[in-house]
């Protein structure tokens, strides 16, 4: 379709890749292999990429992808994951990312929600998306850890090769994403290309490492030289306390190591595990998952609630049209949403409710901040209440 920006959105082809790889090369830095390019396309409907051209040549691209979410309470949605959003260089400052987004958003029509992982925090909520959980870098001084004497020690964890026991990695991880908001379904492709462990993968560290308890396992990398060495945790997951209390106990004890580093979420369990907290450092906190939500009745239904509600939402959303006015009703942790004329009792933004729905995030702190308003404190405080999740969210897989 023509664009008003002078360039024409159209349907990626095949014969666009080589110049979508390109586009991406120049505006992230990166370079997959090839295989791993096949891998995500597998993972695109027919028509979920979307290109901007200029003449022949590619100047912006984005795509989505068949996802799964898990939200509070355990219920799975279809999620459309936006990834590869760029504009080159040579076009920014145009609209070309509104056009690109109104394309690719209108084709989303049997997603219920869709999620993103932003490259810079400021573009995305004016589209509706907010971020819906986070993830801090913890640094932890190996050599200085101990665990406090009330801590047990389950063991059960054994030093495995992470291919061969791939069936028993993919099985721990469904139990785990089943229960974790921001899990994700990972197909075999997917797990393949963890196993097939590229060098480009590596950056510099050991090939994939695993440690394996009969609830959890964690997947690392050793990085560093004769001198100092480091653990880098690409991935814990632990369905039971006693293998996350293993799984830690085994890499603390890992003796040439300087420290072991790890992306988790806010208010990890590590440091009450540990006679000096101060150990354990948090070296870089950042937004994880955004979402915008697309079909407000169904993701506020699909998920549970910790206490009863009667309320209803004014939901505005800018540049992408969707929001609406809607009276939620929440009964033994189940909402049923519908529609409504109904005078507000809270007023908010898409961005803001796709914030809340993982339960990282308070409906008191957006207040605080002016992007949340309701009528009265009672309001706030069962927004509090009703959205948060006992179980902390983290994103199953980058995309």
């Amino acid at each position: 379709m023509p664009s008003p920006t002078g360039v024409l959105i159209r349907t990626a082809e095949d014969a666009d890749w080589p110049a979508m790889a390109l586009l991406a090369a120049s505006s992230f830095g990166s370079f997959r292999p090839r295989e791993a390019t096949d891998m995500w396309r597998t993972l695109i409907p027919s028509d979920g990429a979307v290109v901007a051209c200029d003449g022949d040549d590619v100047v912006g691209m984005a795509f989505y992808l068949d996802l799964r979410l898990t939200v509070p309470g355990g219920a799975v949605l279809p999620m459309a994951g936006v990834s590869w959003v760029c504009v080159a260089p040579t076009h920014r400052r145009r609209g070309v990312l509104r056009e690109m987004f109104g394309e690719l958003h209108g084709r989303m029509s049997s997603y219920p929600v869709a999620g993103l992982e932003a490259s810079e925090g400021g573009i995305y909520g004016r589209f509706g998306y907010g971020p819906a959980s986070v993830v801090e870098t913890l640094s932890v001084d190996r050599r200085g850890a101990g665990f406090l004497a009330e801590v047990p020690d389950p063991g059960g964890v054994r030093i495995v090769r992470p291919a061969e026991q791939r069936d028993r990695i993919e099985e721990i991880y469904e139990r785990w994403r089943l229960r974790t908001p921001g899990g994700l379904v990972t197909p075999p492709r997917m797990w393949d290309e963890v196993f097939v462990d590229h060098e480009v993968s590596r950056r510099g560290g050991s090939p994939l490492m695993v440690l394996l308890h009969a609830d959890g396992f964690a997947l690392y990398r050793v990085h560093g030289d004769s001198e100092r060495k480091s653990v880098a945790i690409l991935k814990l997951a632990a369905v039971t306390a006693d293998a996350y209390v293993a799984l830690w106990r085994t890499l603390l004890g890992m003796d040439l190591m300087d420290t072991v580093t790890i992306g988790a979420p806010p208010g990890e369990l590590l440091p009450y595990l540990l006679t000096d907290a101060r150990g354990v450092r948090v070296t870089g906190r950042e937004d994880g998952l955004w979402l915008r939500i697309l079909d407000v009745p169904t993701v506020l239904a699909a998920r549970t609630y910790a206490t009863d509600a009667s309320l209803v939402l004014d939901v505005t959303d800018g540049a992408l049209g969707g929001g609406g006015r809607f009276a939620v009703e929440i009964r033994d942790g189940r909402a049923r949403c519908v529609p409504s004329d109904a005078e507000p009792d809270a007023w908010l933004s898409l961005s803001v409710l796709g914030s809340l729905y993982l339960g990282e995030h308070r409906a008191s702190t957006f207040a605080a901040a002016n992007r949340l308003r309701g009528k009265d404190s009672r309001v706030i405080s069962t927004l509090d209440a009703a959205f948060a999740s006992d179980v902390p969210a983290q994103l199953g897989f980058g995309f």
